[in-house]
Parts: structure tokens; sequence; C-alpha cells
């Protein structure tokens, strides 16, 4: 078995999908989830992304659903997380507005996630590092802040908190360990971009998110293919289980195997 052979097994990525049972399974797996777990619903971060778009609108479904079959309501909260001012917030909204999500908050991060900068670098000056977080530092504390805002606001209502990680992201490592990749359940999880996308139209995903450029949002015009250096195209059809450009494919793989900490479990002796 090669390595994309192996990368594609462990990642169960079908290389073509049927939009409609996709939609469907995934749906049931969010409300079988729910009603196993005894909770009153799902939380879920949109970003003004793809991801949280399709995940968001999978969500809505299964509570919809689950208050008709119930006879009880079962509750998808949308949560909006920006870092000071995010100019794009308006497509968080519009997501919010196209699955006509009930309940809805916008919690803002910035203070936190300085105050918790600043003691961090206040640590490394009391060892002679005199110094700011980097920039990738502080980034993975803002995925961080918004998961522990997530998880306080989940636990007061009885809620699980739903990731957007799927397969495109998980080969890469593109997630932060303990931020957005730290959640309770994950429907897109076998998913390669090109097929989230795929989800998303059939949704009813507003167009202004589906046009815009992938982003992890951790500063200001940070891109996830620029980032990476690997288009979604070639990323997806590597999943797919299709030949690609051999300099991208050694560029996936070798990513992949470093990131391989990201998705094994905690080690231990």
């Amino acid at each position: 078995m090669s390595l994309q052979q192996e990368i594609i097994a462990k990642l169960g990525v079908k290389p073509k999908i049927d939009v409609d049972e996709e939609i469907r399974k995934r749906v049931d797996f969010l409300k079988e989830y729910v009603l196993n777990a005894r909770v009153n619903g799902l939380l879920i971060a949109i970003s003004g992304g793809l991801d949280s778009a399709v995940a968001a609108g999978l969500c809505v479904r299964a509570t919809d659903e689950l208050t008709q079959e119930q006879g009880k309501e079962y509750k998808t909260v949308g949560v909006f997380q920006p870092y000071g001012k995010q100019t794009d917030i308006a497509d968080s909204y519009a997501v919010a507005d196209a699955f006509n999500l009930k309940y809805r908050m916008e919690t803002n991060i910035e203070d936190a996630v300085n105050e918790i900068a600043l003691e961090s670098e206040s640590a490394l000056k009391s060892i002679g590092e005199n110094r700011h977080l980097s920039r990738g530092g502080k980034g993975n504390v803002k995925a961080r802040t918004r998961m522990v805002i997530q998880y306080a606001i989940a636990f007061e209502l009885n809620l699980l908190v739903v990731g957007t990680d799927h397969a495109s992201e998980a080969i890469t490592g593109f997630y932060t360990k303990y931020g957005d990749g730290a959640v309770d359940i994950t429907p897109l999880s076998t998913l390669n971009k090109r097929q989230v996308r795929q989800l998303a139209a059939a949704l009813g995903v507003p167009k202004s998110v589906l046009d815009k450029a992938p982003t992890a949002g951790l500063w200001e015009g940070q891109t996830d293919e620029a980032e990476l250096g690997i288009t979604y195209d070639a990323n997806s059809a590597y999943l797919e289980g299709k030949t690609i450009d051999p300099a991208e494919q050694d560029k996936l793989e070798r990513q992949y195997l470093k990131t391989e900490h990201k998705r094994a479990r905690i080690p231990g002796i």
C-alpha cells in the first residue's frame, strides 16, 4: 500500500460523493450523538468561512428535526468570535440568516487574547527572553481562547461543541492543537475541501462565503493556501486518489508526516 492509499484509508475520504446522501448521513450522525449524549443541542462557532458555514447548516437541520421528532426544543447556538474588528463579520451573520439561526451571540476575544499575551511575555521576560509573542504563537492563543469561551457557553447551556475540521485540514495538520481541533464532534471529518464545497452549494451557503479565499483568520491577510504552499485543488485531488504534481505530492506527504502528533493520541507510558 502506498503512502497515498494509507492516508486516504486513514482519513476515510471517498473519491466521489452523493451530496444528498452525505448531508443526510451527517445530519443523522449529529442527531444520534445529541440524543445519546443527553444534551440540549449543538454549539458552532461561525467564522464567516466555508467550513463553519457547512457545519452550521448541518447542525441547524439536525436540531430542527430533533425538535419536531422529540417534542421538545433542541438548539443550535451560533457564536461569532472576532478579534477586535473583523472585516468580514457580515459573512458570519449572513450564514446565520441563511439558516434561520434563532440563537446567536458575539464574543469579542481581543481583550482576553491580549491579556494572555501580556502574561506570557512577562513570563518569558523572567527568564531573560525579552520579546513579544510571535505571530504564529499569538495566532494559536486566539484559536485556543475561542475554544475556552465556546466550552464555557456550551457547559452552561448543556450543548456539544461542533468542530469544522475536515480531511483536507487533517492531512496537513492545519488546525491549532487544543484550539479549533479541541471539539466534541466533527461532522465533516471524512470530506475533502472540494466535497465540503459541494455540500455548501447544496445547503444554500451564501455566495459571499462560497467565493472567498479560505483562511484560519489567525492574522490579517492570512490565507490557508499561501501559508501551506499547496492548493486545495491539489490537496483534494490527492485525497481522491488522483495523480498530482510530484512536487506538491511530496510537500503534502511531508506535511502529513510532520504533523502526525496532531492526529495521534496523546503519548504516555
